[in-house]
């Protein structure tokens, strides 16, 4: 059986993910702004931070998502000029994602804008 939990674990719990879910509409809505979705968003932070060299199946790790659903989602990235695909030089079967020039400034512009705002929520967060 587990543990009881306290009035005051539940409302962590709430406020936590209430935080969650108003930063995630904010930043939606700020990708909106620069012509992305949210998932689009998040697979340009992935291959900017990625320590690795980022494939499909990398996004797709990253984003919890399946590779052919990763694989469709940087085809739309190239589409719009965020992202290049090029053979691995390991494996020519292995395509790596880099951003572009115009992917790189809207995803520093975003960034920018969501580093503050997830300072002000882990604030919150902390009071929790």
């Amino acid at each position: 059986m587990p543990a009881s939990l306290t009035d005051e674990h539940y409302q962590a719990l709430a406020n936590f993910r209430y935080a969650l879910r108003t930063f995630l509409a904010f930043s939606g809505s700020q990708v909106a702004r620069f012509g992305l979705t949210p998932q689009q968003h998040q697979a340009l932070l992935a291959v900017r931070a990625a320590t690795q060299e980022a494939d499909i199946g990398y996004v797709a790790e990253r984003l919890i998502i399946k590779p052919h659903s990763a694989s469709g989602l940087v085809a739309r990235l190239e589409a719009t000029g965020f992202v290049t695909s090029q053979s691995s030089q390991k494996d020519r079967r292995q395509r790596l994602i880099v951003l572009t020039r115009k992917g790189r400034d809207v995803l520093e512009r975003l960034s920018v804008i969501n580093r503050g705002k997830s300072i002000a929520y882990a604030r919150f967060l902390k009071r929790c």
